[in-house]
């Protein structure tokens, strides 16, 4: 199945075996994208490795840039400024709502709504935008470097994203009203791709897939870092561990990201924007591994340094990998049309996984 269908996005291909429409067994071929990413690591400077990050998950670049940031600053024991932690914060979950506008736009067009693409795009416009006048992209920013930011917010940037989150607040119900609330797509979803807590720890789920299944597993809440410490927030936890729940989870997600940004936007610290580090930057001896929370689960960095401009080793673990891991035992005994809606309630990004 793929890579040519739709729902299999990339380049990824998946064996099935089938007893007629049942699904036995399921093995992902990943194909090769962007391969040797973590090689090349090992010839660049700690601040060009920033930029290959944001191409393995490019819907979570930011929070994948700030954890390469995160892990090199904890190798220099630079301390960085409050101002740059909350903009690091606010930007992070503009991110991940990006990201989840996008995912629950393209699950409605797998399952053939096509409204909900027109509808996730128009609302994810607005962050894109905010994004090009504060870090010059809209995609793949380069907005975080080691020490802190590129450069500074633009003067527009918190009146731009209070507007958004106003206007958000307003759009979001109209996401329940279309799709969550359908009884077509609640039929397709609800017990369908069911994965166990166990399962889910055994195969190390993360992110909403992993608490879709009651694995208490968000590193905002159990290792906090930046400015996650400074605000109120739910881990969304469901039970069910089928397609709906995944679902719910990421819904309930986008509005805990809305409180956060409202608490923090109007409490940006004034100060510099960047902590003084060296033009080439060279760490001590050592290793390091920091864990951030993507839109996908946990993006872990591991370097090992041996003091020079690049690392001995360098290590990506990638949310897509493991969560893809689990498909087989969400799929087994389900049939070939439920893997259209399993697949797209794991949202994998594929060079998060083939890197």
């Amino acid at each position: 199945m793929g890579p040519q269908h739709p729902s299999t996005h990339g380049v990824l291909r998946l064996v099935l075996s089938l007893d007629g429409e049942i699904i036995r067994k399921v093995e992902p071929h990943i194909g090769y994208i962007h391969r040797s990413i973590e090689k090349m690591c090992e010839h660049d400077s700690y601040q060009q490795i920033v930029h290959l990050t944001d191409r393995m998950d490019y819907l979570s670049c930011h929070i994948n840039n700030e954890a390469v940031c995160l892990a090199v600053e904890m190798g220099l024991q630079v301390e960085i400024p409050e101002r740059v932690k909350v903009i690091r914060t606010i930007i992070g979950e503009l991110t991940r709502l990006s990201s989840h506008q996008l995912w629950w736009g393209v699950m409605g067009m797998d399952l053939g709504a096509i409204t909900t693409f027109l509808y996730g795009f128009r609302d994810r416009e607005l962050i894109t935008d905010i994004f090009e006048e504060t870090c010059g992209a809209r995609l793949t920013m380069n907005y975080n470097v080691p020490g802190g930011l590129m450069f500074d917010i633009h003067p527009n940037f918190q009146k731009r994203t209070k507007d958004f989150v106003t206007h958000f607040k307003k759009k979001l119900p109209e996401y329940d009203d279309l799709l969550s609330n359908n009884v077509i797509f609640r039929e397709r979803t609800i017990g369908i791709g069911k994965l166990s807590k166990e399962d889910a720890i055994s195969v190390g789920v993360t992110g909403p897939s992993g608490r879709a299944s009651g694995f208490s597993c968000d590193v905002r809440k159990h290792h906090p870092y930046s400015a996650y410490d400074k605000v109120q927030f739910k881990e969304i936890i469901h039970t069910e561990g089928d397609c709906f729940a995944r679902y719910q989870c990421r819904i309930a997600e986008m509005w805990e990201s809305l409180s956060i940004i409202e608490q923090l936007i109007d409490n940006i610290p004034e100060g510099p924007f960047k902590a003084p580090t060296k033009a080439v930057i060279k760490l001590p001896k050592g290793e390091w591994y920091q864990k951030v929370e993507t839109a996908r689960g946990e993006f872990g960095v591991y370097i090992i340094s041996e003091g020079q401009k690049s690392p001995y080793r360098l290590k990506f673990r990638s949310p897509g990998f493991s969560n893809l891991s689990a498909l087989d035992h969400m799929a087994r005994g389900c049939k070939i049309a439920d893997l259209v809606a399993i697949m797209s309630t794991i949202d994998l990004v594929i060079p998060d996984i083939d890197r």
